[in-house]
């Protein structure tokens, strides 16, 4: 950190809201992008708890990202194209939509399987695979042009202020949202839940809806094959960006723990469902926390040593959950059941406190990271960067599912997040040492 001219920001702890002040347009936006992002981790946590609950196979549950992954880098590279080619706008209220009636499809397929299981039997898993990958889909293009029409709608000295609001928004909605699922699940039913989330879902729409129109600044090739070379030839020019990319990579597919916390919840910790909200939302809490305590981001310039030692200490914190899941399962703690009163609460404290610690880290590193991306890159690039930039944030933990689902099949649920932990922990000090560029990046002269 350096001073500062104003003695205010030099002291500041607490998140800095000059950007929702500074742009009405992006307080609407940011407010329905919270509100409607508690319902979008609602469902997530939701789908994963209802195939488990009709597979009992963690598998089938690391499936739902698996299967989802390449649709995904497609959607993000397509996406990333429209948003620099048409209005920004537009392109946000075609994807919200797809992403709503994909919601509304899981309602209808979840009551289905409700009034099936009375009968004996239950719906098949495929169609989950299905919608999922829809809702994944359209939430991608929705990420991606959301995040490049920030630059347009604020100065470049509150961008990295803004990427800290997302992670107060963030954390409210991995907190909330995953916390809701376990209790609504397991009072209301699977088809309930789903439908709340169409129901937030207007609180994004009309954020989305309330915008300006935000029409390419400068002549844009359509998308197609000539608008992805000339992203990927620019691409190819910003190592810094690059580098960004491939450490998140590193921590989302050797760090991605979440597809275990059903079966961990069920047969290592015990407490079923409650078990798996309170653990998804100990690591928003984390998110929201580092977001609540965002202030000294103003005059942080050292990017790539911030972002570097964050993920270090990410990597820590997964090798610790898995060190309590391990411990858990030589069944030295005594038995567990599958519901809240068969709960270890010295194993549930413990792993809730290497999740949120995972919460924390990653923010950090994710606030430096879209910020560089941001402002380092031309507006007429924004939306494809973005774009890649959002396949690799929701492409990587899909990785991390198959990968975490695959190891624990073959080996037991502790390997994949310890191997995982201590990979990410090596991988990135060999990166920070190979590339010594990102290693001194300085936010007061932005390079590519």
């Amino acid at each position: 950190m350096t001073p500062t001219a104003d003695p205010a920001a030099r002291k500041r702890r607490f998140v800095d809201l000059t950007p929702l002040r500074h742009s009405p347009a992006f307080a609407r936006l940011w407010i329905g992008a919270a509100i409607s992002g508690i319902g979008a981790q609602l469902t997530i946590v939701a789908v994963g708890l209802q195939i488990y609950d009709i597979s009992r196979s963690t598998l089938a549950v690391s499936l739902v990202g698996g299967i989802a992954l390449l649709p995904m880098i497609v959607a993000g590279i397509w996406g990333g194209m429209l948003a620099d080619a048409f209005d920004r706008r537009a392109v946000l209220i075609v994807s919200a939509v797809a992403g709503w009636m994909s919601t509304i499809a899981l309602v209808v397929l979840s009551a289905v399987d409700a009034a099936m299981s009375s009968g004996g039997s239950r719906v098949e898993v495929w169609p989950f695979y299905v919608f999922t990958t829809i809702n994944a889909v359209a939430a991608t293009i929705t990420q991606a042009t959301r995040s490049s029409v920030y630059p347009r709608i604020l100065p470049t000295e509150l961008v990295s202020r803004a990427s800290a609001l997302n992670g107060i928004a963030m954390g409210i909605q991995l907190t909330v949202g995953p916390a809701l699922a376990g209790v609504l699940v397991a009072l209301i039913g699977f088809p309930l839940t789903f439908a709340v989330d169409a129901v937030l879902f207007t609180a994004g729409f009309l954020g989305i809806l309330t915008l300006p129109k935000l029409p390419p600044l400068t002549a844009t090739a359509r998308p197609g094959l000539q608008s992805l070379r000339d992203g990927m030839a620019f691409l190819k020019r910003a190592p810094n960006i690059r580098m960004s990319f491939i450490v998140d990579i590193i921590a989302m597919s050797f760090g991605r723990p979440f597809v275990l916390l059903p079966a961990v919840a069920a047969t290592v910790i015990g407490g079923g469902p409650i078990t798996v909200g309170i653990l998804t939302a100990a690591a928003a809490i984390g998110t929201f926390m580092t977001g609540l305590f965002s202030g000294p981001v103003a005059h942080v310039h050292r990017y790539g040593i911030a972002i570097g030692r964050a993920i270090t200490v990410y990597g820590a914190f997964i090798l610790m959950f898995g060190l309590v899941i391990a411990a858990m399962q030589t069944g030295w703690f005594g038995p567990v059941g599958a519901d809240i009163a068969h709960v270890n609460v010295v194993a549930l404290v413990l792993a809730a406190v290497a999740l949120a610690g995972t919460g924390a880290s990653d923010e950090v590193s994710a606030i430096f990271r879209s910020t560089i991306l941001l402002v380092a890159a031309p507006d007429e690039m924004r939306g494809r960067l973005q774009g890649i930039f959002t396949v690799v944030v929701a492409g990587g933990p899909r990785i991390g599912d198959l990968y975490a689902g695959i190891l624990a099949s073959l080996v037991a649920l502790w390997f994949p997040p310890v191997l995982g932990g201590l990979m990410i922990m090596a991988l990135i000090a060999l990166l920070l040492r190979i590339y010594p560029a990102f290693r001194a990046y300085d936010a007061r002269n932005p390079t590519l």
